[in-house]
């Protein structure tokens, strides 16, 4: 008997944003996040992940665009749900968005994007992406309330928040944590999200 998370094989998606850190720190043009990705393609990876934040702090635009032109694979772009990064996506068109929480001070995300708190922003959000031929997903908190908000907002697809598992230290902690974690995927599948 097949479990139903593991029916699908699963597929692996290489996020390149470390990458264009280690040359923004460096004041270069290398290590390119671009030829990253496009070693990682020929290696087999399904889809390519970088984040386009506000404050540009790794990647780039031009790293983005001619990602979008070389790639042959799924290109996932995460950015946060402004208008400028809305409109970008709109005129790259990638082949995924992931709407994302971004604040300037944190050093990676932090938690989820708080969907329940903000529908009908969220719901514009993925409405106006779709509408340009984008496929939509919510980087979310294992928390029902906001599966529930990604279904209202027709979004196909969410990721979950994994950094509260990976920051706890007690054992019985991290069981707690990845039992929800689990228990949302579960409900998030039963409803149709993937």
């Amino acid at each position: 008997m097949t479990n139903r998370l593991t029916a699908q094989l699963p597929l692996l998606g290489l996020n390149i944003d470390h990458v264009a850190t280690l040359r923004q720190a460096r004041g270069t043009t290398y290590p390119d996040p671009v030829h990253a990705a496009l070693l990682a393609e020929q290696s087999g990876a399904d889809s390519i992940t970088l984040h386009l934040r506000e404050d540009r702090r790794h990647i780039q635009d031009r790293d983005v665009l001619r990602l979008r032109d070389m790639l042959q694979t799924r290109m996932n772009l995460e950015m946060a749900v402004t208008e400028e990064m809305i409109e970008f996506a709109c005129l790259v068109k990638p082949h995924d968005c992931c709407l994302v929480p971004e604040k300037r001070e944190e050093l990676t995300t932090e938690g989820g994007l708080d969907v329940a708190g903000q529908i009908d922003r969220i719901y514009s959000a993925c409405d106006r992406l779709r509408a340009a031929g984008i496929r939509v997903s919510l980087f979310i908190d294992a928390d029902p309330r906001q599966i529930d908000a990604a279904v209202a907002c027709e979004a196909p697809v969410i990721e979950l928040h994994t950094g509260h598992y990976a920051d706890t230290l007690d054992d019985a902690g991290q069981k707690q944590i990845l039992n929800d974690i689990i228990r949302s995927a579960r409900d998030a599948t039963d409803v149709g999200l993937q």
